[in-house]
């Protein structure tokens, strides 16, 4: 095939600095290159977003790539096709004849094909003597021959920000099951520690993690997600290193703290949890396990148990005495209350009572409630930590939304 000499496109399309570097390129390209015109075409699939190209782009050039007969690409002539507006809407799965020269301007913009306009602007390929093509006016698919090694470094990067982008949704996703987790054992084995603010620090990374987002945006998140969790795991091994060096202690009484630092540690001990300054040996009848929750985590769950108390609510035993009072309000038999302060204890049934009363509008009958979760205590399959934590979700939720 002689060299082709049209250069500018038909009727009204202006020529750009684009088009003419793209023909620069492609008659800079070396007469031995060979190139697998379907691998590079998944080079530039897979480097569609730095090269600028769409999908139904690409589309229409997997159709313009099936007219050329050979697998081959080579760098010996021009590589033109030239199918009709017919065949070429057939080949791109009937895309519409207006959408479909939106996509081919976008293929010549991006530099993969460059337009070989006839004078009246149609395709078609002149033969000479022997039925050999001596000219061919339609698209040159030489660029991609000429930007083959380019088209691989570009597939190649993004096939490797890929890697970086899964690993770091690896860490985000281990991160946050960490997190959630450490939580709960926090509150389930009583670890003095805020754990309604680590709750609200992983609420706050959760809420910023975008459903589509890039390695640039992941990243800081990942590290912030990883810090939180490190943070948490440092303060429950550091619970597990106090409780090895006092485990005398640890098997006679359990230590009630409040998260509110503010707090004397008195107002806290205002139940029954020993009986003089000696250790007792242990009954003969088991008891219940005793297992309260800081009153400021409390509190901020269960905030409308305040409204009831006379004087407000500064320790255990303004917590357990307004709970007793309201019970009766809201329509627990005294039995109920009795049975729930048995199994429970009676620091653990006030909470229970005061989740409750905070979900007052969902729950019916509330001393069936509490007689509900106090055989689901008594056979061991109920803990008043996910039902905290539920409720300080749902009070910041309505926060962000009010």
């Amino acid at each position: 095939m002689q060299p082709n000499l049209s250069t500018t496109p038909f009727g009204r399309r202006p020529l750009t600095l684009a088009m003419v570097a793209s023909q620069v390129a492609a008659k800079a390209r070396p007469p031995e290159a060979v190139v697998h015109k379907w691998q590079a075409f998944r080079a530039i699939c897979e480097g569609r977003a730095a090269i600028g190209v769409t999908d139904r782009a690409l589309a229409v050039l997997n159709a313009l790539l099936t007219f050329h007969p050979e697998t081959t690409l080579t760098g010996e002539g021009d590589i033109v096709v030239f199918p009709s507006n017919e065949q070429l809407t057939l080949r791109s799965h009937g895309m519409a004849p207006a959408t479909l020269r939106r996509h081919l301007a976008v293929l010549v913009n991006c530099g993969l094909i460059i337009r070989r306009d006839s004078p009246n602007g149609k395709r078609y390929a002149r033969k000479g003597q022997g039925g050999a093509i001596q000219n061919a006016f339609g698209f040159d698919l030489t660029p991609i021959v000429a930007r083959a090694a380019e088209f691989e470094e570009l597939a190649e990067a993004a096939r490797a920000e890929h890697r970086a982008l899964a690993l770091v949704r690896e860490r985000i996703t281990l991160g946050r099951r960490d997190i959630v987790k450490m939580i709960a054992t926090g509150i389930e084995e009583d670890v003095p520690g805020d754990w309604p603010g680590f709750h609200a620090a992983y609420v706050e990374l959760a809420a910023r993690i975008p459903r589509t987002a890039t390695l640039a945006e992941l990243d800081p998140l990942a590290g912030e997600m990883t810090q939180l969790a490190e943070q948490i795991r440092k303060l429950l091994e550091g619970f597990i290193k106090t409780q090895k060096m006092n485990a005398n202690e640890s098997h006679s009484e359990r230590h009630i703290q409040n998260s509110n630092t503010n707090l004397k540690i008195e107002s806290e001990h205002g139940l029954p949890i020993s009986h003089g300054p000696t250790i007792e040996p242990k009954p003969d009848r088991p008891r219940s396990p005793q297992r309260s929750y800081p009153l400021g985590m409390v509190l901020d769950a269960c905030p409308d148990i305040v409204d009831y108390a006379r004087h407000g609510i500064n320790s255990w035993r303004d917590l357990v005495a307004t709970a007793g009072m309201v019970r009766s309000i809201i329509g627990i038999s005294p039995s109920a209350w009795e049975d729930a302060n048995e199994v429970l204890g009676p620091e653990d049934a006030a909470v229970a009572v005061a989740a409750i009363v905070q979900r007052s509008d969902a729950i019916k009958s509330a001393g069936g409630y509490l007689r509900s979760l106090t055989e689901k205590a008594r056979a061991g399959s109920f803990s008043l930590g996910p039902v905290l934590m539920a409720l300080i979700r749902t009070k910041r939720k309505d926060r962000k939304h009010g």
